[in-house]
């Protein structure tokens, strides 16, 4: 009842290539599927044997949600599976626990076949050859027989890396990456996908929502390249907790893994700071599980954040921010992700830009937010190497303590929002709609947020300001930059003012639908604010100390609000 109606392509795993014993553990995957599908149901239904009055209540409560979020939805779906599930509700008191049992192990079943992802070797050989190619040909078509002789330099112009990528590499031999970075747009696992591959670094497994999969093309490459489905729709109990278990196995198993700890993209274009962190979680857990089996394997959660120029989606997410519908739209399926148009006017706008996207990576933290060094030493606050083990052993043995290691986890999503905000990269767009924002500000003290964003094409700015008052910004960023507060873009650590004011008001012409900012003249013309919202967000937490005297109130006001956050 959980399988899909129609599934999306895969090759037949035995014509597939023996993998190779330097290969990444995901290459080994398709041989592992069925043992950790296994594993997963046995582990979910462990928990239940011997407690009768657990047992039912997980039961029922599935049941009935699912019968709940089936009725709502009145698909093919639904008509496939509702009368099973109601069935289901009706039989339950009348069976043994021995019956009960057996239905538990058929759900955590379905679920846990319908979750697992697939990856084909040979797919990823496919990827690594044509993914530069078919994204350059998108982003500059003409260029595409140039790029091909010269190995898709104007790729690389456009996708910059940073961050310590050798350690990384090094790290990944010893033992399992879990990485967690920033979400701003449905772009963002391809886009890190790609980053990953370019820089050697392996591929990784990781949940993404099943709406994604729609899409027969982008459905399978995700299902053959390391990609798990996630349903959102499904609150079931169960549900969460068979996600939970299959997680926990594939890094307890040494499968490099992928989570956005932010839970969707961030609607109002501020960095994370409140993390979700229900599946990273199963990162301190498998760590802990390995120690009490005596697998000695490291994890190490590796902080990123992905800075766009232009965000794809900007006008949905505003808007939906805005309009308090975040969690009522937690999946938004008709945004200009979806839309091949506005996928192709995107990728069209990004070809005028240089390092319109900066993929970012922190320093690794062991499970219990200690730094760690180049061989994968977990390093204490006094400077001394510690042994991570010896934070999940009671009288000297490891143990499994989901408590405990609730409390690390907490810990844990405190220090990845700390490095979020010291590694955000701030992109030449942000800066100067930043500027722009705080003048909007600055000449309505008068108006709330929402009668702010109602005056379009209302003020301006002289472009001399402008100009100088984004110098002025960037000079201070440079020595926040220095002081290691927050990193600066390729575009603004090289360009003079005025280049940074064109660039930005040439990326924002021609793909937004609304004109966030035009020339009038010797002005310049604030269009739509929410989107001037949107790309300002990101100096939030810099706002006070970019002020000029002037506007120093203003500045107060937009920190104050956190960027509506």
């Amino acid at each position: 009842m959980f399988r899909l109606l129609s599934r999306p392509l895969r090759l037949p795993a035995f014509l597939g290539p023996t993998p190779r014993p330097d290969d990444p553990q995901i290459f080994r995957f398709n041989s592992e599927r069925g043992p950790i599908i296994n594993d997963v149901v046995r582990r979910v239904v462990q928990h239940y044997v011997g407690a009768p009055q657990k047992l039912l209540y997980v039961l029922n409560e599935a049941a009935n949600a699912e019968v709940r979020r089936l009725a709502s939805q009145d698909d093919l779906e639904a008509s496939d599976a509702l009368g099973t599930w109601r069935r289901l509700v009706k039989r339950l008191g009348k069976m043994s626990e021995e019956e009960r049992v057996q239905e538990l192990r058929r759900i955590a079943g379905d679920m846990a076949e319908d979750i697992a992802g697939n990856f084909d070797p040979r797919v990823y050989g496919l990827a690594t050859k044509i993914v530069p190619g078919v994204l350059t040909a998108i982003m500059k078509p003409g260029s595409l027989p140039k790029q091909v002789l010269g190995g898709f330099r104007q790729l690389d112009d456009l996708v910059t890396t940073e961050g310590p990528i050798e350690k990384l590499r090094r790290l990944a031999r010893v033992g399992t990456l879990v990485l967690m970075p920033t979400h701003s747009s449905n772009l963002d696992s391809v886009a890190l996908g790609y980053a990953l591959m370019r820089e050697n670094l392996p591929p990784v497994v990781y949940g993404a929502g099943k709406n994604l999969f729609s899409n027969p093309l982008i459905s399978f490459f995700m299902h053959n390249l390391g990609a798990y489905r996630v349903d959102r729709r499904i609150q079931a109990q169960l549900y969460k907790e068979v996600l939970k278990t299959y997680s926990c196995m594939m890094i307890e198993r040494g499968y490099h893994s992928l989570f956005f700890p932010g839970g969707t993209r961030a609607r109002s274009g501020m960095v994370e700071r409140r993390l979700k962190l229900g599946l990273a979680g199963t990162g301190v857990e498998a760590f802990a599980r390995n120690q009490a089996r005596g697998v000695s394997r490291p994890v190490f959660f590796v902080p990123a954040t992905l800075n766009y120029a232009l965000v794809l989606e900007a006008e949905t997410l505003i808007d939906d921010h805005l309009k308090g519908a975040g969690k009522s739209r937690y999946i938004i399926d008709d945004d200009e992700s979806s839309q091949v148009k506005r996928v192709y006017e995107f990728f069209a706008k990004l070809q005028q830009l240089r390092s319109a996207m900066v993929v970012r990576f922190g320093e690794p933290l062991d499970p219990f937010c200690n730094p760690v060094d180049d061989e994968g030493r977990s390093i204490a606050p006094s400077g001394r190497p510690v042994d991570p083990a010896s934070y999940v052993k009671h009288h000297g043995i490891a143990t499994v303590d989901p408590a405990r290691d609730a409390g690390y986890t907490r810990e844990l999503g405190e220090a990845i929002a700390r490095v979020y905000q010291r590694e955000t990269v701030i992109m030449w767009t942000q800066l100067v709609a930043h500027v722009l924002y705080r003048r909007l500000v600055h000449m309505t003290p008068e108006l709330d947020l929402f009668g702010r964003q109602r005056l379009h094409g209302q003020i301006d700015m002289p472009r001399a300001q402008l100009e100088a008052e984004v110098g002025a910004a960037r000079d201070k960023l440079r020595e926040i930059s220095a002081a290691g507060g927050v990193q600066l873009g390729p575009v603004l650590r090289v360009q003079r003012a005025a280049e940074i004011v064109d660039q930005a008001l040439k990326a924002w012409s021609g793909y937004h639908t609304k004109v966030i900012a035009s020339e009038d003249g010797p002005n310049i013309m604030i269009g739509d604010p929410n989107l001037l919202l949107f790309y300002q967000n990101r100096l939030v937490p810099h706002a006070e100390a970019l002020a000029t005297p002037e506007t120093a109130v203003a500045a107060r006001t937009i920190a104050a609000m956190g960027g509506g956050a």
